[in-house]
């Protein structure tokens, strides 16, 4: 697992959330995982621009943080399945909260970025 060199600032409310969701993927799969538990190969299809290790170390992450749950099924092959947890549905109002942001402000990305 990644060790920061910089601890975490435990006085700061708004650094500690974003010590569990600041990386690129994390909080687009709390997104995809709201709707329904799913497999590792079917995230690696939604994020096809993530690798594969990047996408299963965030998920480990996520699994270890408490924010999500790992379900395996003890059949052949082996078959296993991410959920969200209670805790990481209490993230969901604030990863809405930056979708809506998003969409207010495409002309921004538009601008740094392009149109699409």
């Amino acid at each position: 697992m990644y060790e920061r060199k910089i601890p975490v600032d435990l006085d700061c409310p708004l650094r500690l959330t974003m010590s569990l969701i600041d990386s690129k993927w994390k909080s687009c799969i709390l997104d995809e995982l709201r709707h329904r538990a799913l497999r590792p190969s079917e995230l690696h299809k939604i994020f096809p621009e993530a690798t594969p290790r990047v996408l299963d170390l965030q998920l480990k992450e996520l699994v270890e943080d408490g924010l999500v749950s790992k379900t395996i099924y003890p059949e052949l092959p082996p078959r296993s399945e991410y959920a969200i947890t209670p805790l990481g549905m209490t993230l969901i109002p604030i990863i809405d909260a930056m979708i809506a942001w998003g969409e207010k402000n495409t002309e921004l990305f538009e601008k740094k970025y392009g149109k699409r």
